[in-house]
């Protein structure tokens, strides 16, 4: 599978086991950060010395439309093309609804919703010319909304429904779907082990899933879903069963 891959937040957890099993399968991946600059450059590092020039870096605060628009553009000059955009990047904390300022909805709907649009806007004339398919990375809680973390939860679900919506203004030529991890890498917030059993005991195969669970579904949604598009594919072990 050669194609050329842009991954955003692509420097540490589901993102850097997206870009090395990508990598593993022939693509070039552009990794996007945006403050793992260590991270970043070491997996670089690494995935070209497996195969030279298959690998490039590059930070952008994807708040900034200037950094945006200057993502976008590099990606596509660095091999003369984009075939795939993996809009993974996520800000994620908790927002009580009698405390939450609008700065923290402006990040929060930034990272999670408004990027995402910018960058297939912006990519948009690369994927086209090349037929090629957008993932968004969204959340099980974007259906129903996790306590505690409504702002979240709204650009979650704000992002299932741009999935669809730009599968119809992109179709024919772009296929856009989204996975939706449940319990895959733990918050770096959660607090305990209690909190984490909690967690696994509504999960239907009473186990955590793991990052390679994620990525392998991005690389069938890339090679082998040539007649989806506008989906949603839960990956949680069954979790939302205990809605």
């Amino acid at each position: 599978m050669q194609k050329n891959v842009l991954i955003t937040g692509a420097a540490r957890r589901i993102g850097a086991v997206c870009a090395r099993l990508l990598h593993q399968e022939g693509c070039n991946v552009f990794l996007h950060y945006r403050i793992s600059k260590d991270e970043a450059l070491a997996l670089c590092k690494e995935l070209n010395q497996l195969r030279p020039n298959s690998a490039y870096s590059m930070q952008a605060d994807l708040l900034n439309s200037t950094e945006l628009n200057a993502l976008a553009d590099q990606a596509v000059t660095v091999w003369g093309g984009i075939d795939v955009l993996i809009n993974n990047a996520s800000s994620f904390y908790q927002t009580a609804l009698t405390e939450v300022t609008e700065q923290q909805w402006d990040e929060l709907l930034g990272s999670n919703l408004k990027a995402p649009f910018f960058l297939a806007k912006a990519l948009s004339d690369t994927l086209l010319k090349n037929q090629g398919c957008i993932v968004n990375i969204v959340d099980i809680h974007a259906e129903r909304g996790l306590k505690g973390y409504p702002v979240y939860s709204i650009a979650k679900a704000g992002l299932v429904a741009m999935t669809k919506v730009l599968a119809k203004e992109l179709g024919p030529m772009v296929r856009v779907n989204a996975i939706a991890p449940g319990a895959i890498i733990w918050p770096e917030t959660l607090e305990s082990e209690q909190q984490q059993q909690d967690i696994l005991q509504r999960v239907v195969l009473k186990r955590q899933g793991q990052p390679e669970d994620i990525a392998k579904t991005v690389r069938f949604l890339i090679q082998d879903a040539d007649y989806m598009t506008g989906q949603i594919l839960t990956v949680d072990g069954g979790r939302t069963l205990f809605y």
